[in-house]
């Protein structure tokens, strides 16, 4: 049996500096069996490969024009679909002063998440790094849990910038 694809086309979203990541993921979580996601972005969107490829979903991804991809997400058979968010640091103390500062408030996706991840491969284990953004980092939060470092973020009191700390490796030390 052939899958059927529904269509998500978050470009509008995207172009106006949205978010679309919730929308991805209540698309996916209304998915049928049978039924995959075709997804219509302003960007190769390589963190969301991993993001539904480690809940069951393969994809193929072709530029359409304009600087536009379409990429199919096809469920495995046993696909299961997980939509919990990632969840913040749970202690309360103080965390040392970050060894390093980033503004990638003026880059689009998914260039914040990869200079972030790259940044912090570089750091030492307890090792603090800021980082300024113009969105909620929706991809970037499970892949910090998914390589053991704790994080702590929200939005700043103007509204539009999502501040985020992430101590290297942290994750992996409480466990």
């Amino acid at each position: 049996m052939a899958t059927q694809f529904i269509d998500v086309d978050v470009r509008p979203t995207l172009r106006a500096g949205g978010e679309p990541f919730g929308a991805i993921m209540a698309a996916i979580a209304k998915l049928q069996p049978g039924q995959g996601l075709r997804l219509l972005a302003t960007f190769e969107p390589v963190p969301l490969f991993h993001v539904l490829g480690s809940k069951g979903f393969s994809h193929v991804a072709k530029e359409i024009g304009g600087g536009d991809w379409e990429v199919l997400f096809s469920p495995a058979a046993t696909a299961s679909v997980d939509t919990t968010p990632a969840k913040p640091a749970s202690d309360t103390g103080a965390w040392p002063s970050p060894v390093q500062e980033m503004d990638n408030r003026d880059l689009d996706p998914p260039e914040p998440m990869v200079r972030i991840l790259a940044a912090a491969e570089a750091m030492a284990n307890g090792e603090v790094l800021s980082a300024l953004l113009c969105r909620e980092p929706m991809f970037l939060l499970p892949e910090l849990a998914k390589r053991g470092h704790a994080w702590r973020g929200g939005f700043e009191p103007d509204g539009k910038t999502y501040k985020i700390l992430i101590r290297v490796g942290a994750a992996k030390e409480a466990a």
